[in-house]
């Protein structure tokens, strides 16, 4: 009976446990940082055999809609192959959640990630984030937001900090007030407001809620000298999410003394093909943000 019992976790673990793209790395799948409604919330660890001892948290979203299926370690090759300690988040979707309450579970993950950081050989106090398009906004979120834990909290996890240290993302809403120009507000509305980012919830049914609620889901609203540095790669011809978003968080990030640089893509629109070679501007912007490797 015992050695059946060990014969199936073996087969379990190799499951959960396996080799990413050829390197010496392995994929950790599944792993839960929390539940929400008595479901559970998960992330996959991709860690490299080599770590440099610093974690990036990659925010697995497009249009607030999250899906395991979507992790595709070849995106982060980059970075394992630099050392990072990838963790590719899932969280909560819309319709169900609003973006307010998604941004809950990217709260929750960087807490749960940071009070294990120990267990993966892993600087606690230095993370990264990553994501594109919502999950870029998610990552903004973070950046702007990430505040510290409650110090009574019952939950250990809750205690911790979730602020990162440094943020890398593609082509983030940053304002849906003023989306393409300003007072062009897409809260609830429109083409991004009604068909691509649906999950805004209740609070935007009615103009009053609206005026509530856009500037709760728009990063810009929290920039501060806190804000962590930031990295953004825009295309120039994006049809969905127009680079003036990119433009007036940089903008705003100048007039609040943070770090913010963004790099701006002739003819590129949301996504292209190869954007996984653009990694390599992220591994670069952590080496320097995060690791304190000076770049030539």
């Amino acid at each position: 009976m015992k050695l059946l019992f060990l014969a199936c976790l073996v087969t379990v673990l190799s499951l959960l446990t396996r080799p990413v793209l050829g390197l010496e790395a392995v994929r950790r799948s599944e792993v839960i940082y929390g539940r929400k409604f008595g479901t559970a919330l998960t992330l996959d660890v991709l860690q490299p055999a080599e770590t440099n001892g610093y974690g990036v948290v990659w925010i697995v979203s497009g249009g607030f809609y999250s899906d395991h299926a979507s992790i595709n370690p070849s995106y982060c090759a980059e970075l394992l192959e630099r050392g990072y300690t990838i963790f590719a988040v899932v969280h909560g979707s819309q319709p169900r959640f609003s973006v307010l309450e998604i941004a809950e579970d990217i709260h929750r993950s960087i807490r749960w990630i940071r009070h294990n950081a120990a267990d993966y050989g892993l600087r606690a106090d230095r993370l990264g984030v990553t994501g594109a398009s919502a999950g870029g906004h998610l990552s903004l979120t973070l950046g702007t937001q990430g505040g510290e834990g409650d110090p009574t909290a019952k939950d250990p996890v809750n205690r911790e900090s979730s602020r990162v240290q440094s943020v890398a993302c593609f082509f983030p809403p940053t304002d849906f007030e003023n989306w393409s120009r300003p007072g062009d507000n897409q809260v609830g509305i429109g083409k991004v407001g009604r068909a691509f980012y649906g999950g805004f919830g209740p609070r935007s049914d009615t103009v009053e809620s609206r005026v509530e609620y856009g500037p709760l889901i728009s990063p810009i609203q929290f920039v501060s000298k806190l804000t962590a540095p930031t990295l953004i790669l825009h295309g120039e011809a994006d049809g969905l999410v127009p680079i003036y978003q990119a433009e007036i968080f940089e903008k705003k990030c100048q007039e609040k003394g943070a770090v913010c640089k963004v790099v701006r893509l002739p003819g590129k629109d949301h996504g292209w093909p190869g954007i996984e070679k653009d990694m390599a501007q992220f591994s670069d912007w952590f080496d320097v943000t995060l690791r304190g490797i000076s770049k030539p």
